[in-house]
């Protein structure tokens, strides 16, 4: 399952691999971002992560230029080193996700 990450992310890249959640449900499972809510950066949150695999990636907004609302969903990419890291990424999000409403 993903979990919050201290590995360097540098060099990941969105790769068409997105979900949709709130602000709140991502910080209930993954804990808290960066956090630049101001609308005046090309990215407002990112958590920095790692697949249960280990390799990383980011979840982030992209490009929203307004200030979220942590009860809004909206469309997160997801950046990782290849299609195959942030589409696992997606999957192991979606199951994390899902605990939460269990």
């Amino acid at each position: 399952m993903a979990k919050k990450s201290y590995k360097d992310t540098n060099g990941t890249s969105y790769h068409d691999t997105t979900i949709s959640a709130t602000v709140n449900q991502l910080t209930a499972a993954f804990g808290e971002p960066y956090d630049n809510n101001t609308g005046e950066d090309k990215v407002n949150f990112e958590w920095d992560m790692e697949t249960e695999d280990g390799e990383v990636f980011t979840i982030y907004d992209w490009k929203e230029y307004r200030i979220i609302s942590k009860n809004e969903i909206i469309e997160w990419h997801i950046g990782g080193h290849s299609v195959e890291v942030t589409e696992k990424a997606a999957e192991e999000i979606e199951e994390s996700l899902s605990n939460l409403q269990d």
